[in-house]
Formats: structure tokens, sequence, C-alpha cells
């Protein structure tokens, strides 16, 4: 397993990716100790001083204005924790909860939340130890913080609710027992530090934000090898043309075209003198389209990186000034709205790449045989897989639909006006498959079409492209059983293996 340090509010997206990737260690710096004593030793002298704290001495929510006392304290905390383990449906991927639980250590370790450093070194021990918490997808509304699924995550702490250790499902202490720890008793503002913050929709965000990274990658391949086996025109992606537009992103996507096509090919001599004047749009406005994309992805992942580092449970202490405040650092709407771009880039990736499989199989348009496939009419070949591709990109188009702009008031109007980024950022991955199947289906047409052209080559960068996709796919010479190629084209635009093909710095979270 890799080795992840923590330094509270400096975590990195490459440090990010790799916790979602794969099992991972985890430990805080030492330094951190110091903030996180101050904002306990704040607490109790807030409590000692008799003043009401919301969520320290008070019942929660609408129930803000009941005073709870001293010696029911730590009983309110459990309460809390139990309660509001309401969640439902499917339990969270064990990538997502290990996500999740890291964020909450990089948020609670910053000090500013009141909760001890045997409680966050306890989350720490679960995660190096690969016992997941039982996380339901289903039942955060983005505010005030993601409380039933973080409720779950911290029902364990308490010897409660269930694990997930080597595929298997146990129960909350046999969780514990196995990561070397006992059942906590939760002191004051313990409990509800656990379960205020934004990590479940910023973990499902940031999923969908490595997902999409990979895909534009894969599509960016894709599209060029589409150039190639389609005969069409580098021109389109010459700097001039991106440069007096203007927009960064356009112009760091033309280059990245011009990287994979370099200036010139065998493919690309071969109708060099050609009549045609103009591509399709699928073909030459790519640099305009996944420029907007990647115009997307880069603000999102400044969004979702800040987030990741946020203090966002309520009320925060602050120790230097020994006060506790309320505030709103739970709503999620900064996380629904990167979500929701992202839904948007996911979407255009696919209908983009659907149109140029359209434009493949159209011997009209790309003068190659009927379908990709040799002695059309006893052969379909890819007529199919290009339905398969439309009825993707449709369901993308609703799945699409921003999830920010709803908001169903909840705990009887105190909380009128909620973010829905948990749902914003859990319906990525969903698009990001059918993105996948859609990109995955134009690697498997283009190089059809490439080999098509054979003996002629396409760029040296793009041959490579195509020899990882022969790798795992052979030529459709005949029909045969098609489902096992898309799903292995689909697994390879999904998985970040053609990542490294692309100039590197283009996309943010993804380094060399």
């Amino acid at each position: 397993m890799k080795n992840i340090q923590i330094v509270p509010g400096e975590m990195t997206l490459e440090q990010l990716r790799t916790v979602a990737a794969e099992p991972v260690r985890v430990e805080l710096i030492p330094e951190c100790r110091e903030s996180i004593r101050k904002s306990v030793a704040t607490v109790a002298d807030v409590i000692s001083s008799g003043r009401v704290i919301y969520g320290i001495n008070t019942g929660f929510g609408l129930l803000a204005n009941t005073i709870i006392p001293n010696d029911e304290l730590e009983h309110l905390q459990r309460s809390i924790v139990l309660s509001h383990a309401a969640g439902i449906g499917d339990l969270m991927d064990e990538s997502t909860t290990r996500l999740l639980m890291v964020l909450k250590i990089n948020s609670l370790a910053r000090g500013y939340s009141g909760i001890r450093l045997e409680v966050i070194e306890a989350l720490v021990k679960l995660v190096n130890s690969q016992v997941y918490p039982c996380i339901p997808k289903k039942g955060s509304v983005g505010a005030s913080g993601d409380l039933a699924p973080l409720a779950h995550m911290s029902t364990v702490l308490l010897g409660e609710g269930e694990v997930i250790y080597g595929k298997k499902r146990l129960s909350g202490r046999e969780g514990l027992e196995i990561a070397g720890l006992q059942p906590i008793v939760l002191g004051p503002k313990e409990g509800l530090a656990l379960l205020n913050g934004t990590q479940a929709s910023t973990a499902f965000g940031l999923e969908g934000l490595f997902a999409t990274e990979n895909l534009f990658s894969s599509a960016l391949v894709a599209g060029a090898l589409s150039v190639e086996a389609a005969l069409g025109s580098r021109r389109p992606f010459e700097p001039a043309i991106h440069e007096v537009r203007g927009h960064r992103t356009q112009v760091d996507t033309a280059a990245a075209f011009r990287h994979l096509l370099t200036e010139m090919s065998e493919i690309g001599l071969s109708h060099k003198d050609c009549e045609g004047v103009q591509d399709p749009y699928s073909l030459r406005c790519q640099p305009q389209v996944m420029g907007a994309c990647l115009s997307q992805i880069r603000n999102a992942a400044e969004v979702l990186v800040t987030e990741a580092n946020a203090v966002s449970d309520n009320p925060l202490v602050f120790a230097e000034s020994c006060d506790i405040i309320s505030g709103g650092n739970f709503h999620a709407e900064p996380v629904a709205m990167a979500a929701d771009n992202l839904a948007l880039a996911l979407a255009e990736i696919g209908a983009i790449s659907e149109r140029r499989i359209a434009l493949l199989i159209d011997t009209h348009m790309s003068k190659l045989p009927p379908f990709l496939v040799e002695k059309g009419g006893l052969n379909s070949g890819f007529m199919i897989a290009q339905v398969t591709t439309a009825a993707l990109a449709s369901e993308n188009k609703s799945l699409a639909h921003p999830a920010s702009v709803d908001s169903l008031p909840t705990s009887a109007n105190q909380e009128d006006h909620v973010s829905m980024a948990t749902f914003a950022g859990r319906r990525l991955l969903d698009m990001a498959e059918n993105t996948a199947g859609v990109v995955g289906v134009e690697l498997l047409a283009a190089c059809q079409g490439l080999d098509f052209r054979a003996p002629l080559k396409t760029s040296p960068l793009l041959e490579k492209a195509k020899e990882k996709v022969r790798a795992l796919v052979q030529f459709y010479d005949q029909d045969r059983y098609f489902a096992p190629d898309i799903e292995k084209a689909s697994e390879l635009a999904l998985s970040g293996t053609l990542n490294y093909l692309v100039p590197e710095g283009l996309l943010p979270g993804v380094t060399a």
C-alpha cells in the first residue's frame, strides 16, 4: 500500500486520486496535534463558563433552542450519530468510502472542530486496516452536510453499524477489533463534528472528476484516431485559429491534437491534395467542444480540491479567540455546481464521440466499408454498436440535468435551502460508464478504420494507442459476439491507460 502523509488542509489532487484508486496507509503530521488539542480545550472552557453553544449543549436543527444539561452531553452526541444513520440503498463502493474517510480526517485535523485526536486517529486506523464502514449511497441533500452518510461512518466508532472487511460484511464492533480499537465514548461536540461536513458529496465529486479526466484523454485519442481513419484534415487544429479566439482551454486542446496527430503521417500524406473543403463538425470542432469540456474539468478540480481541504462542519471552534461560531460551511453548493458542470462535460464528450462513430460507419462520409466490415449485408459490423452508443449518449442527456437547481426544505424548514450535491456527485460515475461505452466503441471503430487504410500508418503516438486497443480486441473481420469487445474497450477508455499519450499538465488531476 502507498503511504499518504496528510498535512491538514494541504492534500493534493494526486494524493486524492491515489486514495480513490487503491488502499492506502495514511498518517497525520505530528504538527497538527497542538491545534487539535487547543480546539478541544476551547470547547471545554466554553462549557465550564456556562455559555450556550449550538450542538454542544443544545439540540439540533429546529431543536437548537433546547438546552441540554452537562450530565447528558455524552448521551447527546451518541444519540445524534445513531438517529442520523438513516441512509438507504446500495452501499458506497470501498473506494468512495475510503476517500470520504480520508477527507474527514483531513478536515477534522485542521483543529477547528473541537474533536479529540484519539477520535481522528481511530478513523486513521480503520482506513489503514482496510475496515470500511457500510454507508448507503442515498439519504443526503448536501446540507446541513452529508449527515446520513457520515453518521453511518461514525456508528462504527461507537461499536455499532456494520463494516466491509475483505469483501465480508461484519458488525461494527468486529470491525473495531480488527483495527485494534475499542468503542469510543464521544465527548461534547464530537458527534456533530463527525456528522457535519461535505465529505460524501466531495468524495463522489472527486471520483467523478477523475473518471472525467480519464475519459477526456481517451476521447482526445479516439477523436484523433477518427480524424485519421476518416481522412480528415489537420488544418482545423492549427494554432492561429485558436489563438485568435482566445479561450485557453481551446488553445490547449488544439495543441493536444497536434501533439497526437503530429504534423503529418503516411495516412495524412495519402490525401494531402484531395478536393475536400471542410470536415464535419465532429472532426474539425473538437478543440472547441473538448476545450469547453476542459474548462469544466479544470474549474471543477479547483473547487473540489479546495473543498477536500476545507473545514465544513458546524459550529467552528476558533481557539485563538476562544470563540465558537455557528455558520453554514456544511452547505455543499460549490460541490453541487462543480458536479453539475462535470456532468455537462461527460455528456458532451460522449455526444460528439457518438457522432464520430456515426460518421465512420457511413461509407458516404468516411469512404470506408459500410458499417466498417467487409461483405456488408452478410455482416452487420458496427451497425448496432452505434445504436448502443446513441442510447448511452441519450441517457446522459437526462442525467446531465443540473441537481443544484433543486431544493427541498428539511428539518421543519430550519434547513430551508439545500444543495442536492450528494446526488449531483453520485450520478457522475453512472454517466462516466455511459461515456466510456461510447468512447470505447469509437476506439474500436477508429482502429477498424485505420486497419482498412493499411499498410499506411498514422502518427507514432496514435500507433501506440492502436496497439493498446489491438492488444485487447482484434480486427473485426466478420460478425462475432461483439459485447465482450465493447466491454474491454470501455474499460480501457475509463481506466486512464491512455492518459500518458496526452501532453503533461493538460489535466489538473493527471500527472506523469
